[in-house]
């Protein structure tokens, strides 16, 4: 029988969520392997005798999927398939004690900053040394690299910072040693992502340092491109954009979630800012760094929001033409400013209204995607996909962006080459192209 702290026992670790989930599953499968455990990431076979699902609680779907991946893996534990289950990251911070008495076939339970304590389960220690040093789980030619954790921001809709804590930064020699480790196996495109990037270094270093970060991270050999992701928009830091505009390894992206484009609404989700002081920072961005993309998300439904409301962010969304667009419905979170208030936009209408505003996109993406057409792009391939190979231009982020399609019949392409690409057609959401 499998117990405890055997080093022969086979570990699974199974993950949902964001990038920021990922990270973490990764750290853990490192320092399992580093302290000589058997560990895989989602293994596709059944023969692991513990299994690590690192779950997801920032909005209802996503809980419903960790809760059900959950009782999954208890149910093969009970038909002996599985001898342990392990639960931890942001579902079992926030609710431990509720899901503790609802699913008791869990043997423990950790919060997303209880890597230490979930290692002891396995008779591990914390290896220091083995900070820097990551096992990825994606395709080894680009990673993320998140660079703090937590969140100081008071926004109504959001849990976050109540499963991850307030807002730590990792040091700066810590993130560029990672990157050097990661350049050296192959990492060619690092993805920054935190819970606000736009925040890093004010603990440390009693200041914005991400474009200092930056020009550290882009000294790496190795990396070609670096792109930033969940930039806050309310004292987004400028001296960033030059480093952007200087630096040719930094993608010219930004992914900088807005949420909403009326002034009374950004205001009742405690954003720090409006639409007018919005749209500046839109034409100051697009000024400094010509030709960039910039992502960004929404919720639709969030309380308070009337049809005028809702007319005002489509209008802004018209507007603004942002190259990559995201909508979420809200999501009523307990414990979160907004639960106070009255959810009072019915979901079919929170629905309709993100229908409305992805509809709006789509044309939009449509008629920009159409201005590429026989332009020549460099462009990373991440995969081959039945007769085609699929890749990504500076301007689009794994699983989220746009894909370059590329007919494989005319040669081999080699996954995690750059490789210039003619566009030769374009739909909504996609360019279709030849490499030359």
């Amino acid at each position: 029988m499998k117990t405890k702290g055997n080093k022969n026992t086979k570990v699974n670790i199974v993950t949902l969520g964001c990038s920021k989930n990922v990270v973490d599953s990764e750290v853990l499968l490192t320092q399992l392997r580093g302290n000589g455990i058997d560990a895989v990431h989602e293994s596709e076979t059944d023969d692991a005798g513990v299994v690590v699902i690192n779950t997801c609680g920032f909005i209802d779907n996503a809980k419903q999927e960790s809760i059900d991946t959950i009782l999954r893996y208890v149910e093969a534990k009970q038909e002996g398939l599985v001898d342990k289950v392990y639960v931890t990251g942001c579902l079992s911070q926030r609710y431990k004690d509720d899901l503790e008495k609802e699913i008791p076939g869990v043997d423990a339970w950790f919060g997303t900053r209880d890597l230490s304590r979930l290692l002891k389960q396995f008779k591990a220690n914390y290896k220091q040394e083995l900070v820097g040093e990551r096992i990825l789980t994606n395709p080894g030619h680009y990673a993320y690299l998140k660079i703090s954790e937590g969140c100081d921001r008071p926004c109504s809709f959001c849990a976050i910072p109540l499963m991850r804590g307030k807002h730590i930064s990792r040091p700066i020699e810590e993130l560029v040693l990672e990157a050097k480790n990661l350049a050296k196996n192959g990492t060619k495109e690092l993805l920054l992502i935190a819970q606000d990037s736009t925040y890093y270094g004010i603990d440390l270093y009693k200041k914005r340092a991400l474009a200092g970060l930056l020009e550290r991270l882009a000294d790496v050999e190795g990396i070609e491109w670096i792109r930033l992701h969940y930039a806050f928009p309310t004292g987004f830091p400028m001296d960033v954009l030059d480093v952007m505009a200087q630096r040719s390894n930094i993608c010219r992206y930004l992914d900088i979630p807005l949420q909403h484009g009326s002034t009374k609404m950004l205001q009742l989700m405690r954003r720090g800012t409006t639409r007018e002081k919005t749209e500046q920072l839109l034409q100051t961005i697009r000024e400094k760094v010509p030709g960039i993309a910039i992502r960004t998300t929404f919720i639709a439904g969030h309380p308070g929001e009337t049809e005028e409301d809702f007319q005002e962010m489509l209008d802004f969304v018209e507007r603004s033409r942002f190259d990559r667009l995201g909508v979420f419905t809200y999501s009523h979170e307990e414990n979160t400013h907004a639960f106070s208030m009255n959810d009072d936009v019915p979901d079919n209408v929170k629905q309709q209204r993100a229908d409305a505003v992805m509809e709006l996109q789509q044309g939009i993406s449509h008629e920009l995607n159409q201005q590429k057409v026989g332009n020549t792009v460099k462009v990373l391939i991440d995969r081959k996909e039945g007769g085609s190979f699929i890749g990504r231009t500076e301007h689009d982020s794994p699983e989220v962006d746009n894909e370059v399609i590329i007919d494989a019949s005319a040669g081999y392409l080699r996954t995690g080459d750059f490789v210039p690409v003619k566009i030769t057609s374009a739909t909504d959401f996609d360019l279709h192209g030849i490499a030359v």
